[in-house]
């Protein structure tokens, strides 16, 4: 299976000075894309670390913002991602918007947000998130499906629709500082576009990679 790719090519000089304010312009393009149809989730994004031995693993995840000091997402902190993460704070990001033939993919370095911009967050997702995040030890193994709706029902008791759901102290947030950032436009004849900002201490440097 191959796809040709039709899409109007990508410049340096349409590049933004910094790749925090590209990604904005191409992340605006991608929730229009959803809004008509095109893709779906425009915030998911594969999150790929390596543990202190360097095995890769990977997994789907939703941004939950950006700004000038990179990207974050939420997690349970004793997850895969969230141990890996502990002993080796190098990760990549792909946001894969295939059907307006475009990829991010993001390579930086993963820190903790603040326990206050958890709680911030964590007190603006539905009930039920709040309490599944209290009843599923993440990446655990579970006995049976059972088990975790047992979990959960012991949650709901706990903590009713309509009453304020403690912060787990195991949950929160990873920031992830952008080393490089690299914008990827489909061409045709496989001639894509391959753009890369890279980090030049308070600076960033905009280098053309071969397709």
């Amino acid at each position: 299976m191959r796809e040709r790719y039709e899409a109007t090519g990508l410049a340096e000089s349409a590049l933004a000075t910094q790749p925090y304010e590209q990604f904005g312009r191409w992340f605006a393009d991608a929730v229009r894309a959803r809004d008509g149809g095109l893709l779906a989730e425009p915030n998911a994004m594969i999150v790929s670390t390596a543990d202190a031995k360097g095995a890769p693993s990977s997994r789907t995840v939703l941004l939950k913002g950006y700004d000038q000091r990179g990207f974050v997402f939420f997690t349970n902190y004793g997850s895969g991602k969230g141990g890996q993460l502990t002993a080796n704070p190098a990760v990549s990001l792909l946001f894969p918007w295939h059907a307006i033939a475009r990829q991010v993919i993001v390579s930086g370095t993963a820190e903790r947000v603040t326990r206050e911009e958890s709680a911030a967050y964590f007190h603006t997702r539905p009930h039920g998130s709040q309490l599944g995040a209290w009843a599923s030890a993440q990446s655990t193994v579970v006995a049976s499906r059972r088990v975790l709706e047992e979990s959960f029902a012991e949650m709901e008791e706990r903590w009713p629709e309509g009453t304020e759901v403690p912060v787990p102290p195991f949950w929160g947030g990873f920031r992830v500082e952008a080393h490089t950032v690299e914008f990827w436009q489909g061409r045709q004849n496989r001639l894509h576009d391959r753009l890369r900002y890279v980090r030049g201490g308070d600076a960033w440097e905009i280098e053309r990679l071969a397709p």
